[in-house]
Parts: C-alpha cells; structure tokens; sequence
C-alpha cells in the first residue's frame, strides 16, 4: 500500500494528464474540433516562427548559409 501511495505522489498528475487527454482525444476526434485546432496549431507555430526569424535575422542566416553549404 505504501508503493502504491508513492507512485500516485510520483506519478498522479501525469495519470490524471493522461486521461484528460485521452477524454479530449476523443471528444476531438468524433466531433471533428481536431481539424480545427490543427489549422489554429499550425497558425500559431507559423507565426512564432516568423516572429523569432525577424528577431534573429542575422543568426538565421548564417545557419541557413552554414546548412546549404553542407549541401
């Protein structure tokens, strides 16, 4: 008894984040939401990399220079 308390303190928010997210996997998956919130996800990830590209223009550029010169 006193493992088992052990592992659910160790263990018990990545159980509980588990079966949230299996409930969401499927309630996404039957209501059709997940093409949605892939469009909003592939959304966001394009525009933090637009932002982090103008941030750091010159780095990008020398590792993309670096990148096709191994090509």
């Amino acid at each position: 008894m006193k493992d088992f308390r052990m592992f659910c303190d160790k263990y018990g928010g990545a159980i509980i984040g588990f079966l949230i997210g299996v409930g969401l996997s499927i309630i996404l998956f039957y209501t059709n939401l997940y093409k949605i919130l892939m469009s909003l996800a592939l959304i966001i990830a394009c525009i933090w990399l637009g932002n982090y590209i103008q941030i750091n223009k010159e780095s990008v550029k020398e590792k993309t220079k670096k990148f096709i010169d191994k090509l």
